[in-house]
């Protein structure tokens, strides 16, 4: 199967690349591993910042002062004076944005920002998005290849320069190829290696910027994870900074408040991390602000806390922790965002470091970037001109004997799913909002070990239609690479910046005023500090 465009990954970033490149003239496949709207778009409940005016220059600072120092200026200056095309985009495809009592579309405060430029959907802002979105592809004919998991990309060793991808079709159980001029990868994120303790789902596992590092591409920043001050006790359930923006208070189980709601994740997730450790429980309080009200502005988290906590929001204190929501890292890509090291393809939303996050995220701008960079990266894939004409590669019959070996050849000796469970709550208590050298060092031992037994693992369903099995034993590979990273990445940055905090080291220090670079040669895995241009 040969296309001009192969997007990877079917979240408002991908479909968004996907409308552009269709409206260019190209022909657009979209593969993505389980079904089309299966995305974690779909957790971007509070909302889609879009500034205008004398507010483009505020929402620029805003991101950069999120930032702490090693965001792009120009790549954050381009998204904010883009934001308000990318919301009348979406107005025109459809999208229903809420309207205040006066019928204008309504706005609200969000973390970080200094004015109200965050447009929402009540709270189902991502969801809504993303269902338009995946509308808009059906009605212009764009060709989707659900349940396909990424293996790896085909890449001309010659020029380096991308050719496609191999996939596993999981009804099948088929391992096969697509071919494309260029390749756009919009995977997502990796907050899936703190299984059990994310907001997100569970197939978070960093596929994409895993196939990029073992088709010899580059990785930067994967130490900065940002975690969510609000998520429900028990379950990791997201509530979202909309409850906040609203007006929400966060208190402890002596009734006080204990910071201000909107300052930056970062900050709010420390002071959240800070009661807790102290013995005291924290709460999320939108009491005040009446049920009515609720119900019209969050009546998705209404029904989160009734389905998961058995408690009424306008009643009830709702009991949270902090959990990893969102990753500011991944695959190093230029301003066209093209990935480092490979011709041809480019990444983009999640699961690409466009620098525009550095080490925290301001709330409202991951919609904002998944639709302001999907349409620059489909007009960037549509440009570029390939020059290897889809030459002869290996890449499909060393995937097949991989999947072969996994069925054949793994012993399932040890317990995949156990040591995966391990992995995500150590990184959770020693790579989280507060980190150390001993705790971060500790997890890379056990994580390397991890590494060395994975042979020892496999799977023990050998079913070839619909092995769940099987894709969570890939992706499981796939954390361990990422997580790497991560470790590393944390362990050699010797300072406190955003999302990344260091009880041993707090101050911010401008030695590592730089870009963390992750690359492997001969299998083994590299790493260093690029300064900021």
């Amino acid at each position: 199967m040969i296309t001009d465009v192969l997007i990877i990954g079917s979240g408002g970033a991908g479909l968004s690349a996907a409308l552009r490149a269709k409206e260019l003239g190209c022909s657009v496949i979209i593969a993505t591993k389980t079904l089309p709207t299966n995305a974690n778009t779909c957790m971007a409940q509070g909302g889609f910042n879009a500034s205008k005016g004398s507010d483009v220059q505020a929402h620029i600072e805003d991101t950069l002062k999120a930032s702490r120092g090693i965001g792009s200026e120009t790549m954050i200056k381009t998204m904010c004076e883009k934001s308000s095309a990318a919301l009348d985009w979406l107005l025109s495809l459809g999208v229903p944005f809420s309207l205040d009592d006066n019928g204008n579309f309504a706005n609200r405060f969000m973390g970080g920002g200094a004015n109200k430029r965050t447009y929402y959907a009540e709270d189902y802002t991502g969801l809504k998005i993303l269902q338009t979105l995946h509308d808009e592809c059906l009605k212009n004919d764009i060709l989707f290849k659900a349940n396909h998991y990424l293996l790896n990309l085909i890449v001309d060793e010659e020029g380096k320069e991308v050719n496609g991808a191999t996939f596993l079709d999981t009804v099948m159980g088929e391992v096969v190829e697509i071919r494309a001029k260029s390749v756009i990868i919009a995977t997502g994120g990796y907050s899936g290696v703190y299984h059990g303790f994310t907001t997100n789902g569970f197939g978070s596992s960093g596929d994409g910027i895993a196939a990029v590092i073992r088709a010899g591409g580059v990785a930067s920043d994967l130490e900065f994870v940002q975690f969510h001050p609000t998520a429900l006790k028990k379950s990791s359930i997201l509530i979202s900074e909309a409850a906040r923006g609203e007006g929400g208070y966060l208190v402890n189980s002596l009734g006080k408040r204990f910071v201000d709601e909107l300052l930056s994740r970062d900050e709010v997730s420390r002071a959240v991390v800070k009661e807790i450790n102290e013995g005291r429980e924290v709460f999320l309080d939108v009491r005040h602000l009446g049920g009515k009200k609720l119900a019209h502005l969050l009546p998705q988290e209404i029904k989160l806390c009734k389905i998961h906590e058995n408690l009424d929001m306008a009643n009830d204190l709702i009991p949270i922790k902090s959990a990893v929501h969102y990753t500011m890292g991944g695959i190093e890509v230029d301003q066209k965002l093209q990935a480092s090291g490979i011709k041809g393809c480019f990444a983009v939303g999640e699961c690409s470091n466009a620098h525009i996050h550095g080490a925290n995220r301001l709330g409202g701008n991951s919609l904002l970037e998944i639709i302001s960079m999907g349409l620059i990266a489909g007009e960037n894939a549509t440009e570029y001109k390939s020059k290897s004409q889809l030459k002869e590669n290996s890449q499909l019959s060393k995937d097949r004997a991989f999947i072969n070996d996994v069925y054949n050849t793994f012993t399932n000796q040890i317990n995949f799913y156990e040591k995966r469970e391990f992995l995500g709550k150590i990184l959770y208590h020693n790579a989280s909002v507060i980190r150390n050298d001993m705790g971060l060092k500790g997890v890379l031992v056990a994580l390397r070990q991890m590494q060395k037994e994975f042979t020892f693992m496999g799977i023990s369903d050998k079913s070839l239609e619909h092995n769940t099995n099987l894709i969570e034993f890939i992706e499981f590979g796939n954390t361990l690479e990422v997580a790497e990273m991560l470790l590393v990445g944390a362990l050699h940055r010797n300072e406190s910046r955003g999302a990344h905090f260091r009880e041993d080291f707090k101050e911010t220090n401008d030695t590592f005023k730089a870009h963390s670079i992750f690359w492997k040669e001969d299998g083994v895995l590299c790493a260093e500090f690029k300064d900021i241009k």
